[in-house]
């Protein structure tokens, strides 16, 4: 007990030196431009591709709960041993928005914007677009100094809610903001790898997962078994529209992933679930007031960080991976 309250102590200093040192409109003298520049590459790249809003909640999360919100998830690396190398982030995708829009702010004033806050603000943007909340936030990150595939450390679609929340609350989060930091996943897709076990064999019972409706694992059966590991919608009513239908979805057994079933499910989200499937607005207010303070993670300021010229590179002499 002492060690998970000195834990949470941390995590909640942490935020709290963020939230002092982070403001909203942090770039309005030094590059008045800034956010109206990234705003406009999300919004082009939205009109040919909806998924991007999946794509940068993913990258932002995943960016978030490794070493914090520096951009480190942008580094690459020859050798393979980057962050972007570790399994769980070998599909997370949108790379390239990053650097259209950091090649955008770097024209406009070089050597100013961090990748970390542009993929915040893009994130923003995406969800906004999306139909989700419109929110703001606090800018100031400077990106970080490395970047390590070993401290890839991810909650995973397999684990219980227990097992899930543990990372969570590691970072100062409660457990209602996990299950809406989760309805995330009312926009987001899964590959067949991820859950293909529930469709025939769950647990080597030889049977599919009886949590999940019937109807749904035959068509998934199907979409699977075409082989490429192909990639599902994990809300498949509004797919593309950060609402609340996906905690609707999760409640009628059309959970795709594991854990996203498991939420609906176990006796300490149950509650939290039924909730945003009965108040979208209640859900949009709480993912918005969720997506600030998971901004706010482990951010860097000063000569701890640094503003890449390169979002996918560590300036010279500056960075390391390990």
């Amino acid at each position: 007990m002492e060690k998970i309250v000195a834990v949470l102590v941390v995590c909640c200093s942490i935020v709290g030196l963020a939230s002092a040192q982070l403001k909203v409109g942090f770039y309005s003298s030094s590059c008045p431009r800034a956010e109206s520049l990234i705003r406009d590459a999300v919004q082009q790249r939205f009109k040919m591709d909806r998924s991007i809003t999946a794509a940068l909640l993913r990258m932002h999360f995943h960016d978030c709960f490794v070493q914090g919100c520096d951009a480190s998830i942008l580094i690459h690396s020859e050798s393979g041993d980057a962050e972007k190398d570790a399994f769980p982030n070998e599909t997370v995708r949108g790379y390239d928005l990053i650097d259209i829009a950091k090649r955008a702010v770097e024209a406009a004033c070089p050597n100013t914007v961090s990748c970390a806050d542009i993929i915040t603000l893009a994130t923003r943007d995406a969800v906004a677009l999306a139909g989700g909340p419109k929110y703001d936030i606090p800018t100031g990150r400077r990106d970080g100094l490395m970047s390590d595939i070993r401290k890839v450390d991810l909650p995973g679609p397999q684990e219980s809610v227990a097992q899930a929340f543990i990372p969570f609350r590691d970072r100062g989060f409660t457990l209602n903001e996990m299950v809406t930091l989760l309805g995330a996943h009312s926009v987001g897709v899964a590959h067949c790898n991820f859950f293909e076990d529930r469709l025939a064999n769950f647990q080597g019972s030889g049977k599919p997962d009886a949590t999940m409706d019937a109807g749904l694992a035959a068509r998934l059966r199907k979409i699977c078994g075409t082989g490429n590991n192909p990639a599902v919608f994990l809300d498949q009513g509004t797919s593309f529209v950060m609402d609340n239908q996906f905690y609707n979805q999760i409640l009628a057994k059309r959970g795709i992933l594991e854990i996203d079933q498991r939420l609906a499910r176990d006796r300490s989200t149950g509650p939290i679930v039924a909730g945003f499937a009965l108040n979208g607005t209640a859900f949009q207010r709480s993912f918005a007031t969720a997506m600030v303070k998971l901004s706010k993670t482990g951010v860097l300021f000063g000569k701890a960080g640094e503003i890449r010229k390169n979002c996918r590179a560590f300036n010279p002499k500056r960075g390391q991976r390990v």
